[in-house]
């Protein structure tokens, strides 16, 4: 199920909201927390019920190990952890890369005369990436000593079940919404703030990015794109990936405010960053965090040599890649960031066009991401460099552009908005804690035109949700 459906915003929430609120008094707390379990998994479960399974043997593990690793003193308490990690990267292997190997390898043994290994082709579980950092973290930072075991084992399955953030994030540590899972503040005006933010996060979605994206693939569809079509397709996918993940960060902050819940800001507005560092301290925040404390700090960090910090910034970012997806394009977007990342930590933080007037730091900046998006919009490797030809121009100047223009107007018009909303627009938190009566109202009636816009668009699924 997703959030920019019919099911969604006139049967499952509604049901979930009414009888959520229904469970009302102190003796219902934990009542509550069994239905929001329920309705979870059910969310979950809508396109393929038999994937539950994984997630709650994922739960199981995480709640057993958890508890075994609190005591500084429990013996084998290493073991355990590592249980935990094995057992999460195990499932997370399998299913998200066992295609993707084979099918390496496959590739490989054939320039030896080897015939492939016939193989099943995996389904890969939606969300699955998200959920398993989620427990595997819980067991770590019981581990270090940062958070507590959960009370009880419903509290530990409603926290990696929990709808709003289940299937594209963003990423929430247990310690963070540990004592909200047994009390939270309800109240008017944070429900009220919470279903603004959602508002704001459908538009998004449905208005922008989908108009973006329509733009994307037709640009994606031409063989050998001319300059202007290559740069128009990248700039409607740039504009697309951030107002779908940004969307859909929205729309899950706002729905946990309206049951009670906070979870940590995952945008910074990125595209007004003036160096790739400063660009993954605000896009996906909770991704590139978990990378940090998860991966970066335990490679050494930055605490060894100089080529050694090089090396776990380039080894974290190839495996943030990889994380995204199976295939090379991936690992190539990770390996370009990494490399980005390593040049401006040799020369002190800061980026090698850092002497340029501030409006160009930010446009040399976003030219680089829009690059990095080349490999990861495209299918494969010689798509990715179809595109990145034709940025240069060597497929002509203006070769499939007619087909960008032919597109409906409205379409060109709402990516055209989102464009300018990068740069002049205020952040969704910022307008929903500013909210006055005439912007709740205009907020109100483009929510009213997504949702009608939504009956007639063939598909919103959310990028990240495929991660």
């Amino acid at each position: 199920m997703v959030f920019s459906s019919y099911i969604f915003l006139f049967w499952f929430l509604p049901l979930t909201l009414a009888i959520y609120f229904a469970l009302a008094g102190e003796k219902m707390k934990s009542v509550r927390t069994l239905w929001l379990t329920v309705v979870s998994f059910v969310f979950y479960g809508w396109w393929r019920p038999d994937f539950l399974s994984l997630m709650v043997i994922s739960t199981a593990l995480d709640w057993n190990c958890g508890k075994r690793v609190a005591d500084p003193a429990a013996p084998h308490r290493k073991r355990w952890l590592l249980l935990s990690i094995i057992g999460n990267l195990g499932l997370l292997g399998y299913f998200k890369y066992a295609n993707f190997g084979i099918d390496t390898f496959n590739s490989i043994m054939q320039n030896f005369g080897v015939g492939p290994i016939p193989f099943a082709q995996v389904v890969l579980p939606v969300g699955i990436s998200f959920y398993t950092f989620q427990t595997m973290s819980y067991t770590i930072d019981i581990y270090r000593g940062e958070a507590k075991p959960a009370k009880s084992v419903l509290d530990m399955a409603c926290y990696v079940a929990l709808f709003p953030q289940l299937v594209a994030g963003p990423i929430v540590r247990y310690q963070d919404i540990d004592d909200q899972l047994r009390s939270r503040v309800h109240s008017w005006e944070k429900f009220g703030s919470g279903a603004l933010q959602f508002m704001i996060g459908f538009a998004k979605k449905i208005l922008i990015a989908n108009s973006a994206g329509e733009i994307s693939d037709a640009a994606f569809l031409i063989d050998r794109p001319g300059a202007a079509t290559a740069w128009a397709g990248m700039l409607a996918y740039t504009i697309q990936i951030y107002f779908d993940f940004s969307g859909y960060s929205d729309m899950a902050c706002g729905l946990g405010r309206m049951i009670g819940f906070e979870f940590l800001k995952n945008f910074d507005s990125p595209y007004r960053s003036k160096s790739i560092t400063e660009f993954w301290r605000r896009w996906h925040i909770s991704l590139s965090t978990w990378l940090r404390d998860y991966l970066y700090i335990p490679l050494g960090g930055n605490r060894g040599t100089a080529l050694r910090t090089y090396v776990n910034l380039t080894i974290t970012m190839l495996l943030g890649g990889l994380w995204h997806g199976a295939k090379w394009t991936f690992v190539i977007w990770g390996a370009f960031h990494g490399i980005l990342l390593a040049v401006e930590r040799a020369i002190g933080k800061k980026a090698p066009w850092g002497w340029l007037p501030k409006p160009l730091q930010v446009l040399v900046t976003l030219v680089l991401v829009m690059i990095g998006w080349v490999f990861f919009r495209a299918d494969n490797v010689p798509a990715a460099f179809a595109v990145l030809s034709g940025m240069v121009g060597m497929g002509g100047g203006l070769n499939g552009l007619t087909t960008l223009l032919t597109l409906p107007p409205i379409t060109l018009g709402l990516a055209g908005i989102g464009l300018l909303l990068v740069w002049a627009g205020v952040q969704s938190d910022h307008l929903v804690a500013r909210a006055r009566v005439w912007s709740t109202l205009v907020i109100f009636a483009l929510f009213l035109l997504a949702t009608c816009h939504m009956f007639f668009q063939r598909f919103n699924q959310f990028l990240y949700s495929q991660f």
